[in-house]
């Protein structure tokens, strides 16, 4: 899924934690995310939206056992980049943003997608989430579980007050998430191509979940069933080039741009991407080869080892044709926009398809 980093204060617009910021000319950007709002009014909504949300999502996991409300606090407060609530917001601009359903929508969204988060972190025996300790590191893994459990409940308790075809969507999105897990937790079966099986799962594991936050912005705002389907459409799409994008930040970027020590997956021995693309590679130059016999060893742990191999990633064929797919998800995402009215809102959503582009180059 979309890594969340921590976002510098600076450039946190209140409560949200978004990172709604002005540039130097006034034009608006949201946060880490290099989405521009150049339109005052619909900047003001999205911000303004996501403001109620953070209200909202703490208001939502308080229990009446204070360790429940704590433990569940404890990403919330821990920040994030608001990926789904914002996409709800976005999608809420092409009907009305001031609906009473679509801030408990992204409440929902964001709640789902938490869940997952302590899950993963009990399943990755993670440490550190969102530069605060993880709650399986804090509480114990069975704790963690419990409180995924909870957050799964509250969202599919919100999900039930807008109605039927909201709990079928949210249950189906969170199906997608579990299938994705187990087929990321198997790994590629026999014959299959581990790349394929790679974007399959982030498909699942991501895409699913951007996917329907857009879907719900639609909805909820009343947009017309045209829109919110290429809303859906995009969400999916942008969702798999996010985090693509990611994959090739940890190998690529310095730590403050990515948000972690940079090779931290090749560590760990997560197969992304780049990493896939040098494996299956049949490149026959020295360098390539070297590459190959390092990462066919697994878990980078040893430092020259881990050095030798980041170095060798960042100038491979395999990081070059990475981009180019990140490339390829982002210009798709781009084109599933064709539906919708041109407007602020679509170009913001089209800013964040440049970024995503770029922010690998």
């Amino acid at each position: 899924m979309v890594e969340d980093v921590v976002i510098p204060a600076g450039e946190r617009s209140g409560a949200t934690g978004s990172g709604g910021r002005r540039g130097p000319e006034g034009t608006g950007q949201i946060g880490a995310l290099g989405l521009h709002l150049a339109d005052p009014r619909v900047e003001a909504s999205v911000l303004g939206l996501l403001d109620n949300v953070e209200g909202a999502l703490r208001a939502s996991v308080a229990s009446a056992d204070p360790l429940v409300t704590e433990a569940a606090r404890h990403l919330v407060e821990a920040g994030g980049k608001r990926f789904r609530p914002l996409l709800v917001a976005l999608g809420a601009q092409f009907g009305d943003p001031t609906g009473t359903q679509v801030v408990p929508a992204a409440v929902v969204m964001e709640l789902t997608h938490l869940a997952t988060l302590y899950h993963d972190d009990v399943m990755d025996e993670a440490a550190v989430r969102r530069g605060a300790p993880s709650a399986n590191s804090r509480w114990t893994n069975s704790v963690a579980i419990l409180v995924g459990d909870y957050l799964f409940a509250r969202a599919a308790d919100i999900a039930a007050d807008l109605g039927p075809e909201a709990v079928r969507l949210q249950a189906r999105t969170f199906a997608r998430l579990v299938h994705g897990q187990i087929a990321e937790t198997v790994g590629p079966r026999g014959g299959e191509d581990p790349v394929a099986h790679y974007l399959h799962v982030i498909a699942e594991k991501t895409g699913s979940l951007i996917a329907t936050s857009a879907r719900f912005g639609g909805m909820f705002g009343g947009a017309s069933p045209e829109h919110i389907e290429a809303l859906a459409g995009y969400g999916e799409t942008i969702g798999v080039a996010f985090q693509l994008s990611d994959d090739l930040l940890d190998i690529a970027s310095e730590s403050r741009q990515s948000g972690k020590t940079p090779g931290t997956d090749l560590r760990e021995g997560v197969p992304t991407l780049p990493v896939l693309y040098a494996l299956a590679a049949d490149d026959s130059d020295a360098a390539s080869v070297r590459l190959r016999e390092i990462l066919a060893t697994g878990p980078l742990v040893d430092d020259v080892l881990h050095a030798e191999a980041l170095g060798l990633l960042r100038e491979s064929p395999a990081l070059k044709r990475a981009r180019e797919t990140v490339r390829s998800y982002a210009e798709d995402a781009r084109t599933r926009l064709g539906p919708l009215p041109q407007s602020p809102a679509r170009r913001a959503l089209e800013s964040l398809c440049d970024y995503i582009a770029d922010r690998t180059s």
